[in-house]
């Protein structure tokens, strides 16, 4: 067995985005933006903390970084006493934009746990799942980062389940990234507690014909991705996202809130398509918003162990 001090995981996770038009806090996509970080097992107890690219000025050192303690928390989760953790992280998902930065750092604290804790003690991807959502919150973003592909997330009995789909290839994902940032809690904060039996059953139509365009027909994009519970309640809050999300639909786009905003997510029917999304983009705005031209990641999070030749610690991708 590796001893504490010996270990050291290298993990890297994708960005996502959450929602997807009508499939809140449900439906979540993996895409081809990563955070990259080496978690090694120190024996005296130390934390060091090194961080570089999106979001290191305002990310903290101590014993309040998030992959740090999604680690420990895990390590006591499964009755054992964390080490002390010397965490390297290279950070290419962008901070405070709606891809899913938290909970790809949740995602990537217990993959690192996982592997850390190889041959001492086994964490499935239900456990997984399920420490990652007690963290995070909701399971629509970690379950892609942790799985990759489009996920459907839900809970049985207190537990958070997932099922990963294959996306249909002819689906070209653009992101629009704004130079704002945008607070969760502030995106949620416009909610209505309530919503009519109409609006209900209008996103429950959509969610469930998203997934036959995602996977079958990206031609029903356009219509699948209408929403009535969540985005319109966010514009107040978000109107430079709400009118080139406009923008975008009047041209036949499906553009979408990406997780809590303030990106914008195209699915695009084809690549050809996503390069018109862009230049339309540049036509309704000022260049304050970035494109992404992204592909879905199939394969989630991943963990390596360097003392085991380079041991894949993967989720099973079911």
């Amino acid at each position: 067995m590796v001893g504490a001090g010996e270990r050291t995981v290298h993990v890297r996770v994708p960005a996502t985005s959450a929602n997807l038009g009508p499939g809140f806090d449900t439906l979540g996509l993996a895409l081809s933006v990563y955070d990259e970080l080496e978690v090694t097992a120190l024996a005296d107890g130390a934390l060091e903390i090194e961080v570089t690219g999106s979001g290191s000025e305002e990310i903290p050192r101590d014993e309040s970084h998030l992959i740090a303690r999604t680690i420990r928390y895990c390590f006591e989760a499964v009755g054992h006493r964390a080490p002390g953790l010397r965490i390297v992280a290279r950070n290419g998902i962008p901070h405070g934009k709606g891809l899913g930065s938290s909970g790809a750092a949740v995602a990537a604290g217990v993959l690192a746990a996982k592997g850390l804790l190889q041959g001492e003690a086994e964490l499935t991807d239900t456990d997984l799942l399920r420490l990652a959502t007690e963290l995070e919150g909701h399971p629509d973003n970690v379950a892609p980062a942790l799985f990759g592909g489009l996920t459907i997330a839900w809970t049985e009995n207190g537990v958070p389940q997932h099922k990963k789909l294959l996306v249909h290839r002819g689906v070209a994902p653009v992101v629009f990234v704004p130079d704002h940032t945008m607070s969760t809690s502030r995106a949620r904060s416009v909610l209505d507690p309530e919503v009519s039996r109409e609006d209900a059953v209008f996103n429950v139509s959509r969610s469930a014909l998203l997934i036959a365009a995602l996977t079958q027909s990206p031609d029903l994009l356009m219509s699948a991705t209408d929403d009535r519970l969540h985005q319109e309640r966010r514009a107040q809050a978000m109107p430079e996202t709400f009118a080139l999300v406009g923008a975008l639909r009047a041209r036949g786009f499906a553009a979408v809130v990406s997780g809590a905003g303030p990106s914008i997510l195209v699915l695009a029917d084809g690549p050809g398509r996503r390069l018109e999304a862009v230049d339309v983009a540049a036509e309704a705005t000022d260049g304050s918003w970035h494109p992404l031209m992204l592909a879905v990641d199939f394969l989630g999070g991943t963990a390596r162990e360097s003392v085991d030749a380079r041991m894949e610690i993967p989720g099973d991708g079911s």
